[in-house]
């Protein structure tokens, strides 16, 4: 089965304004969305990389614990998981796989190795395989069929 993420331009300019600002260090974060099976990504939430590292990051467990409760209590999934790679391409390191743990998101990696350009790259990590998938940046849901109840982005 192919997928394809479809994400909002301003979201993809999140996640780079992120991955940049953290630079050395990797940046991390989620953007959840309805859990209605819309795949659809809407509420950005950067996390803080506990780790502090340029070569691992590591969700803070109580942050993390929050943030799901906050999902749950929204009728929310982790639509995209996301982190960069701040000297390396935007491909998931071996740790990166291991540490993979929802099926359904799309785990994004943003290189920031250049200061000029960024790779901006999506995959879906299951079972310890890794797929890449697709990107189609888009302006607004609005015209992408995913519900009568779209409207504009403001």
């Amino acid at each position: 089965m192919t997928t394809v993420l479809r994400i909002r331009r301003d979201l993809v300019d999140a996640i780079v304004a992120h991955a940049r600002r953290d630079h050395p260090d990797e940046a991390c974060g989620v953007i959840a969305g309805p859990d209605d099976g819309s795949d659809r990504p809407e509420r950005f939430i950067p996390m803080v990389n506990a780790a502090r590292s340029p070569t691992f990051y590591e969700f803070d467990s109580g942050d993390l614990l929050k943030l799901y409760r906050e999902m749950d209590a929204n009728d929310e999934t982790p639509v995209v998981i996301y982190h960069s790679h701040t000297a390396t391409e935007a491909y998931p390191s071996r740790t990166d796989i291991k540490l993979a743990q929802e099926p359904f998101a799309h785990y994004v990696l943003v290189s920031t190795r250049d200061a000029d350009e960024h790779e901006f790259r999506s995959y879906r990590i299951v079972d310890g395989v890794v797929t890449e998938e697709p990107v189609e940046v888009v302006e607004s849901y609005m015209f992408a069929n995913t519900g009568s109840d779209d409207l504009p982005d403001a």
